[in-house]
């Protein structure tokens, strides 16, 4: 009698410990480290005995490699991408911007076994890409110190350990509204209620530094929730503190001019 074979068998991995996915982020966070301490792309390729392509590729799905060419297929990609499938949208792709496909390809995060770090929760987020997409924000707006680019250093520090004045820790998070985009509001946590910190006195207050030390607080102006303010600007390298204030905030683990 012919035996029925069961529901979900089938043939065995032959390396049942190799996981694709695991690998691929193993990778990716190995070359964010090297990237991180500016290596060249075909020195962490002999380094993690992989092809600079495909170095570029994970560095491009950790969200921190920036280039013109990259930029323009990311961005032509997703706008084929609202009214195409994948594939369809990678040839509409490559036909526009006169590349091959295996250019195109290579210019997209991967899409299986390793997580979006643009999308994903912080908490999937490496270290060594969360770092550097933080410089990189602040590389950006420093370039081009627009609101909407400040907004994105903003946004990459949600989370982060701060300090205020007197050496009290906080941090903050932004929430989404019902469109699933930022609220222009941060939330406070001193380890109490939150406190709402608005964008708008952000801004009032980068437009009040004046010189590099600001002794206190309310130098930046008489704004609400300043003392938080204080403390962010000194950790994004802004601002300077007095030296006996560093000893109660730290020194800003940030990329200075």
């Amino acid at each position: 009698m012919k035996k029925t074979r069961k529901q979900g068998g089938g043939r065995k991995k032959l390396k049942p410990e190799y996981d694709t996915g695991k690998n691929l982020k193993e990778q990716m966070e190995s070359a964010v480290t090297f990237y991180d301490s500016e290596m060249s792309l075909q020195a962490i390729g002999d380094e993690l005995g992989l092809n600079p392509i495909k170095v570029r590729k994970l560095l491009i799905t950790a969200g921190v490699y920036e280039s013109e060419v990259a930029e323009k297929v990311k961005n032509t990609f997703e706008e084929y991408r609202e009214t195409q499938d994948y594939k369809n949208a990678i040839l509409s792709t490559s036909s526009t911007l006169q590349l091959s496909k295996a250019s195109v390809t290579s210019y997209l995060p991967y899409q299986k076994g390793v997580y979006f770090p643009s999308t994903a929760s912080k908490e999937k987020i490496s270290v060594g890409a969360e770092r550097q997409r933080r410089y990189r924000a602040m590389k950006r707006w420093r370039a081009d110190p627009t609101e909407e680019n400040f907004w994105g250093v903003v946004l990459t520090y949600a989370g982060v350990k701060f300090k205020t004045y007197s050496g009290l820790p906080f941090s903050y998070e932004i929430k989404k509204g019902r469109n699933g985009e930022y609220t222009k509001e941060l939330w406070i946590d001193r380890r109490e209620k939150s406190k709402s910190l608005a964008w708008s006195s952000i801004v009032l207050a980068l437009k009040n530094i004046k010189g590099e030390v600001v002794d206190r607080p309310k130098a930046l102006g008489d704004i609400r929730g300043v003392t938080y303010i204080y403390g962010m600007f000194y950790r994004f390298g802004l601002i300077d503190v007095p030296d006996k204030v560093k000893e109660k905030m730290g020194h800003p683990k940030t990329h200075k001019k």
